[in-house]
Order: structure tokens, then sequence, then C-alpha cells
């Protein structure tokens, strides 16, 4: 169901979380949040990295 290209957007975005969970409570909310904010970008650049490949795909597949 992953693939490689999968891991580095995933352990990136949990990586965003844990550190915005501990801006939150160790350092400033603001910061936190900021950081936080960064958990669904890297995920809605994940998915759109998953759309051009599964177009690219399709599009192979189509011109045979």
């Amino acid at each position: 169901m992953f693939q490689k290209i999968d891991y580095p957007f995933l352990l990136a975005a949990f990586a965003s979380f844990l550190a915005s969970v501990g801006l939150w409570f160790l350092l400033n909310h603001d910061y936190g949040a900021y950081v936080g904010l960064w958990v669904p970008s890297i995920l809605a650049l994940w998915v759109g990295v998953r759309v051009v490949l599964l177009a690219a795909a399709l599009g192979k597949n189509h011109q045979k």
C-alpha cells in the first residue's frame, strides 16, 4: 500500500507533530501552534505528490 516515496512525508509529518507538542508544552504556545500548522501542509504536499505519480502511471498505461 505504501511506497518508498511515502515514508519521508509520513516521517516529516510525525516529527512536526512531536515538535509541535513539545514546543506547546515546554516552550511557548505560539511556537507550538505555528509548527503544528506544518503537519497538514506536509500531508497535503504528500497527497499532491501521490496524485502526480498516479496520473503519470495511468498515463503510461493508457498510452500502451
